[in-house]
C-alpha cells in the first residue's frame, strides 16, 4: 500500500500515542516485511468510530500500525438512538470497520436521558460510560478517539464561551483515564480536511452527522435550536477566520503552552488532596447520567491548616478535584464558596453543593457530605 503523506501523518500520530499508553512492538517478526497476524493474546486497541469522516480515517491508520507492531485492533460503535435510523448507520459503519480488517467490531445502543443537562451533554455521559464498558468487557488496552484540529479549536472556543482560564485554552488532552479505561486522541495534529482527504486517498466512504456543518448551506446562518458545537463550526469559526484574515484552527492549537500548565497545575492540586483531604466512600469520577454521586454517604474531611498554606490556585483546583471524586458536580462559584470557609473564615454557614451535598467548617475541619448522611453533617 502506497503512503501519502496524509495517511504518514495519521500512522505517525497513532504510533506516538500507543507508545505514550505503552503499547508498543510485540515482538521483533512484527518489523519485518510481510503479513504477520497478531498473537491471541496480544493487547486489543479499540477504535471509537462513528462512521464519520475522521473516526474512519482513524481506524484504517491504526489497523496499519497496530499489524505493525503485532497489536489486535477493533471497534466499537456507540448508537445514541437520538436519530430515525441510526441503527443502521451504526450497523453499515460497522461493515466498513470489518472490511477494513478491524476485530472485534462491537455495536452497542445506549438510552440518552437528559435531566437537568443538555441532550449533547447526556449524549457525551452515555456514550464515555458504553465505550468504557465495552473496554472492560474486551479487556481492551485503550481506546482511541478520532478528535482532530478542528474539533480542538472548537473544544477551546466552546471552553472560552462557558468559563475561562487556562482549562478552557488546554482543551482536550490527548491522553485521559476515564472508569479505569486509558483514553487517546492521535489525531490531534491532523485537520478534518486531511482526514477528509485521507479517506479519499484509501476509497473509504464515511457517513456525515445531518447536524453537523458539512449538510449545511454555509449561506445560512444556524438557529440556535443547533449544538453549540455545530453553530461555533460553521458560523463562529469561518466569522473569525474571515475577521481576522488568519487560521483561527492553527492559531488556537498551535502551543501545547496551556495544556502543559494545567497537567502541572493538576498534579501540584492531587499533591495536596493526598495531603491535605480525606476522601472515603467514593469512586473517582462516579457520577450517574442524572449527575447524581454513584456512592451514596461519601464524604470528604478537608483540613484547614494543610489547605491553607497552599497557593490559592492549586488550593482551588484540589478542591474542585475532591469534588470531582466525590462525584459532586460544583461550579467554579462553589469551589471558591469552600475556598473562603478556608482563606477567609468568620464564622459562615455551609455552602451549599448538588446532589444533597454541603461543605462545612468545625474549627480546622471542613466536611464535605451529604446532609443527614453522617451526624456531624
Amino acid at each position: 500500500m502506497a503512503y501519502s503523506p496524509r495517511l504518514r501523518q495519521a500512522v505517525g500520530g497513532v504510533r506516538r500515542s500507543l507508545e505514550s499508553a505503552g503499547i508498543a512492538l510485540q515482538d521483533e517478526r512484527f518489523s519485518r516485511h510481510g503479513e504477520h497476524r497478531p498473537d491471541r493474546d496480544a493487547p486489543l486497541v479499540m477504535v471509537a468510530c462513528s462512521g464519520g469522516r475522521d473516526s474512519m480515517a482513524l481506524a484504517a491508520a491504526a489497523h496499519t500500525v497496530c499489524a505493525s507492531l503485532g497489536v489486535r485492533c477493533g471497534a466499537v460503535l456507540i448508537d445514541h438512538r437520538l436519530q430515525e435510523g441510526s441503527r443502521r448507520v451504526s450497523e453499515e459503519a460497522a461493515e466498513r470497520c470489518r472490511a477494513i480488517g478491524l476485530d472485534p467490531v462491537v455495536v452497542r445502543g445506549v438510552t440518552v436521558v437528559a435531566r437537568g443537562q443538555g441532550v449533547e451533554a447526556a449524549a457525551r455521559q452515555a456514550r464515555y460510560a458504553a465505550l468504557a464498558e465495552v473496554a472492560h468487557t474486551t479487556s481492551a488496552a485503550a481506546v482511541l478517539l478520532a478528535h482532530t484540529r478542528n474539533d480542538q479549536a472548537e473544544t477551546i472556543l466552546m471552553g472560552l464561551l462557558r468559563s475561562s482560564g487556562i482549562d478552557a485554552l488546554a482543551g482536550m488532552p490527548a491522553r485521559f483515564e476515564r472508569d479505569g479505561v486509558t483514553f487517546l486522541r492521535p489525531l490531534l495534529d491532523m485537520t478534518r480536511e486531511q482526514t477528509t482527504g485521507l479517506c479519499r486517498d484509501l476509497g473509504l466512504s464515511w457517513w456525515d452527522d445531518p447536524t453537523n456543518a458539512e449538510h449545511i448551506d454555509p449561506s445560512n446562518e444556524l438557529p440556535s435550536r443547533y449544538p453549540l458545537r455545530t453553530r461555533i463550526r460553521h458560523d463562529l469559526v469561518p466569522y473569525l477566520e474571515r475577521f481576522t484574515g488568519a487560521d483561527i484552527v492553527g492559531h488556537l492549537t498551535s502551543s501545547p503552552q496551556a495544556g502543559l500548565d494545567k497537567a502541572y497545575l493538576d498534579e501540584r492540586a492531587d499533591e495536596l488532596v493526598r495531603r491535605g483531604i480525606a476522601i472515603t466512600g467514593a469512586r473517582s469520577g462516579a457520577v450517574s447520567d442524572e449527575g447524581e454521586a454513584v456512592s451514596r454517604g461519601a464524604r470528604a474531611v478537608i483540613d484547614v491548616d494543610v489547605l491553607g498554606r497552599a497557593h490559592q490556585a492549586i488550593r482551588l483546583r484540589a478542591i474542585a478535584h475532591a469534588l470531582h471524586d466525590l462525584g459532586v458536580q460544583g461550579s467554579s462559584a462553589q469551589v471558591v464558596d469552600i475556598d473562603r470557609l478556608i482563606a477567609d473564615w468568620h464564622g459562615q454557614g455551609p455552602v451549599s453543593l448538588p446532589s444533597g451535598y454541603s461543605a462545612s467548617r468545625q474549627k480546622h475541619v471542613i466536611r464535605v457530605c451529604q446532609d443527614g448522611g453522617h451526624a456531624d453533617c
